[in-house]
């Protein structure tokens, strides 16, 4: 990788951990599950797809599950691994099919639900509960077509600010 695209992924990388933690200081919203977060992080990593590249993206996605492991310990780390690992993918694979006949919003929804979804694979995996799947799942889907509305709506709006940032 070039110096600028080390660069680049490294503003990226304290964007997305600055974002990360102001997240984590908001108190939690309204009528959505315990511990369902905005992902606010996930406005830079889907500008990272679109405008960087995919490689970026997973590696951002690697980078910020690595320091969610150092800050909040291996089982937030490996949730974090999980839906950002899944959520990317899906994001990249919708870019790759549509490439741009598809709005920011429902890559960002379709980004979030997968993101949802992987982290409760993970606990899933580590948790056994028969009852977890038929309570928890639909409320993650559901927050995450609320939060994918909201973070597609902030990256459209940040775009010319992202643009100006890094170049494009």
């Amino acid at each position: 990788m070039s110096i600028k695209k080390i660069t680049r992924l490294g503003v990226m990388l304290a964007m997305v951990i600055a974002l990360s933690i102001l997240e984590n200081m908001l108190p939690p919203l309204p009528l959505l599950p315990p511990n369902v977060k905005p992902g606010l992080s996930n406005i830079i990593t889907m500008y990272c797809v679109f405008f960087t590249g995919r490689t970026q993206a997973l590696s951002l996605n690697v980078l910020k599950s690595f320091f969610v492991f150092l800050t909040r310990g291996p089982v937030a780390g490996l949730l974090s691994l999980c839906g950002g690992m899944l959520s990317v993918c899906v994001v990249i694979l919708l870019v790759v099919i549509f490439k741009e006949k598809i709005s920011y919003a429902a890559v960002s929804v379709l980004g979030a639900c997968a993101h949802n979804l992987g982290q409760y694979a993970a606990v899933s995996a580590v948790m056994v509960s028969p009852g977890l799947w038929a309570y928890y799942l639909p409320a993650l889907l559901i927050s995450g077509v609320v939060m994918g509305t909201l973070t597609g709506a902030l990256l459209k709006a940040a775009l010319p600010v992202l643009g100006k940032v890094f170049g494009k």
